[in-house]
């Protein structure tokens, strides 16, 4: 039975590579690669997808029900397997019961980004809507760099990533792109092999950073005094293109008059980066016209994170690099896609009047906050899929006190048993990418592609689509035309959701997988305009307009500084960093990831470990004020005095504490709209006694 399927990654990613998986047998896969048919994906994946049969024959998996047999908040979880019906009658008896009690709203389903397929990611989302449920604001990953990307440019689209083969200059910024996005990596190197540049701008030397041209480490929340005092060498250089300026920004005189006074000295003693070194960049790129800017996620992730993006997204327009192929920036592509979501996702729940819950306020909200409850009723139950909160979540400490509630039911559909598995009261087995059918776009790339099911499921696990059409069915008020997704087949909803939004059918996409949905080229680099009614690229956003936690943010490109700062307390900042052989907490499991990524470890300053009396490859205490764990030390030459990082979201059981390194982490909402400043923290170290 040996033989090739064409496949998607499902993961959070934004290559979401084209795969082709090898079926060993009906429930078996062997090897994983990427596809040379897709030009983005272009044959490569990264390591940790390539070995995925390790993932999906794991012994550890999930393939039974399982109902919770003992207290949540004692030591050990025990759990005893129970048939699929049983648990299914179990789970809507309990919803059933808060909504009788407490009200629709006193349900919240909870899920994320652990798979990215349309159907099953976005399938919860019509039971909410068809039962009144909370809704989940989804601000845990994207929503600040969204906020800010969207201030200037009005649309989530840029130049096309496979153009940056044909650039000048690359700038990577807080983009690790060796670690969270290989592709990317890919079409770098063919513009390398042109001869041209690699720029990376990241707080430490990681693996990306190693392999450039020049790399500038900022401190952490210091990426908009950089790129001000980069705008301001343009205009004072000759570097700024005034003709495009006129045509396509908001108000040019007024931002070179404000960047008068934030020269490359003013932004050294911000950022930690010699003012030599800052003018050393602002002259490359702007003398460079193809030059393209990746933007990642990671800078972003600061209380000031929104104003950082917005004004690296300033860049391009003061050069006027969107004017040419291999020109121009890139933070995601979402906007590309034309889908109509509504048979997947059912109508909004605001549309409905439900209130939306931050899902980065997880902790405070199961600890009933009233503030973030917004004035109603508690949570009672709670449904999650495709995300691990008890390890993901910030402040983590609060995640685990809701967790332990007993008035709370939660049931968790999963696949292995991770910390919030072991919170649940009853847990479903679910199925991984090869084993159910899906649709997927991607915020890093124009492709949209169709995943089918490769291989049987093992056990009795059951697919995201499959759990909540069976629990529609039970909980009623899921039958009107406007949810008519229950009653179809994932594979159904794919090729209706196709034909509703004009695409052609799955089998007419290029070897029945994916079809390019790249604008044009003048869409793509808002030759026709930018995505605002004057068509202009804003230098002066409308913060108040995007969020409710707008007061404050400056008018203009600048350094904002609401960061958490260090202090004599606190005399450190922590990046909470991703790491190459995870995906957030994702392939924690795996044995090659794990031989890789070893154990938790504090990358920090060697002169930093001295002044603290921290010795290399020795362990230490990292805290705050929320409370600590204990890593390993590791010496990183290149990082910033001021700064340390921890690669990695390591399960529970990596800490002598049993908490993940998420509870160092501040849950307050940043500006303007929600998000959690994972990458801003201050923390004290110290030598583990």
């Amino acid at each position: 039975m040996d033989s090739w399927h064409n496949s998607v990654c499902p993961h959070d990613c934004p290559s979401a590579c084209a795969l082709e998986v090898e079926k060993l047998a009906a429930g078996r896969i062997g090897r994983v690669r990427g596809s040379k048919h897709n030009p983005y994906t272009d044959g490569v994946i990264c390591a940790k997808v390539s070995r995925y049969a390790e993932r999906a024959h794991h012994p550890a998996r999930l393939t039974r029900p399982l109902r919770r047999t003992s207290s949540k908040s004692g030591n050990g979880a025990a759990f005893e397997p129970i048939g699929w019906e049983q648990a299914l009658d179990l789970v809507s008896e309990k919803f059933t019961a808060a909504s009788g009690r407490f009200g629709a709203e006193s349900v919240w389903p909870y899920y994320y980004g652990g798979t990215m397929g349309l159907v099953q990611r976005d399938g919860i989302m019509r039971l909410v809507s068809a039962m009144g449920y909370s809704g989940l604001h989804k601000t845990i990953c994207v929503q600040i760099a969204y906020d800010g990307w969207g201030a200037g440019a009005g649309a989530l689209l840029g130049a096309d990533g496979r153009e940056m083969a044909h650039s000048d200059l690359i700038v990577l910024w807080g983009c690790n792109a060796a670690a969270t996005q290989i592709n990317a990596m890919t079409h770098i190197s063919k513009a390398r092999k042109r001869g041209a540049k690699l720029v990376v701008i990241d707080p430490y030397r990681n693996a990306t950073a190693k392999v450039a041209d020049l790399h500038l480490a900022p401190r952490p929340g210091s990426d908009g005094a950089l790129a001000c005092a980069v705008m301001h060498l343009l205009f004072k250089n000759g570097h700024a293109d005034r003709d495009y300026l006129a045509e396509y920004s908001d108000d040019a005189g007024r931002l070179e008059r404000h960047l008068q006074s934030r020269g490359p000295e003013w932004a050294a003693a911000i950022t930690g980066i010699e003012a030599a070194r800052i003018a050393e960049f602002a002259e490359v790129y702007g003398a460079t016209r193809k030059s393209y800017i990746r933007l990642g996620i990671g800078f972003s992730r600061s209380r000031n994170g929104a104003v950082n993006v917005h004004a690296v997204s300033c860049l391009p327009v003061v050069t006027g690099a969107w004017q040419y192929r291999g020109g121009g920036a890139l933070l995601a592509t979402s906007d590309s896609f034309r889908l109509d979501e509504r048979l997947i996702q059912g109508p909004a729940p605001a549309a409905n009047g439900a209130r939306m819950l931050d899902m980065s306020l997880i902790g405070p909200i199961l600890c009933n906050d009233r503030t973030a409850l917004k004035g109603g009723p508690p949570v009672k139950a709670m449904l999650i899929q495709n995300t691990n909160p008890m390890l993901v979540a910030p402040e983590l400490a609060a995640v685990k006190r809701g967790f332990e509630r007993d008035d709370l039911f939660v049931c968790v559909h999963e696949q292995f048993m991770t910390e919030t598995a072991q919170m649940a009261d009853v847990i479903l087995p679910a199925t991984m990418f090869v084993e159910h059918d899906d649709l997927y776009r991607s915020y890093g790339h124009t492709f949209l592609q169709v995943g089918e099911k490769v291989v049987d499921a093992p056990g009795e696990c059951r697919s995201n689509h499959e759990v909540i059409a069976a629990l529609a069915a039970r909980l009623a008020g899921a039958r009107r035309e406007d949810f008519a997704g229950f009653q179809l087949s994932a594979l159904q909803l794919v090729d209706e959701t196709l034909e509703r939004s004009g695409y052609p059918p799955r089998r007419a996409f290029t070897r029945g997988h994916f079809t390019d949905c790249a604008p044009p080229f003048e869409s793509a680099h808002f030759l026709d305009g930018f995505h605002w009614p004057d068509k202009k690229f804003r230098f002066a956003p409308d913060w108040a307009a995007i969020g409710p936690y707008a007061r404050g943010m400056p008018a203009l490109p600048d350094h904002w500084d609401v960061i958490d700062n260090p202090s004599p307390e606190h005399p450190l900042r922590l990046v909470a960093a991703p790491a190459r052989g995870y995906l957030n907490s994702t392939f924690t499991q795996s044995p090659s990831s794990v031989r890789h990524q070893k154990c938790p470890q504090l990358q920090i300053n060697p002169a930093a470990a001295k002044r603290f009396g921290i010795e290399d490859r020795r362990p230490v205490v990292v805290g705050n004020r929320r409370g600590s764990v204990t890593v390993t030390a590791r010496y990183a030459e290149k990082t910033q005095a001021d700064t340390v990082v921890v690669e990695g979201i390591w399960p529970a059981s990596a800490f002598p504490e049993g908490v993940g390194i998420n509870l160092l982490i501040d849950s307050t909402p940043v500006a303007p709209n929600g998000g959690a400043a994972f990458h801003d923290t201050a923390v004290w170290v110290k030598a583990a006694e």
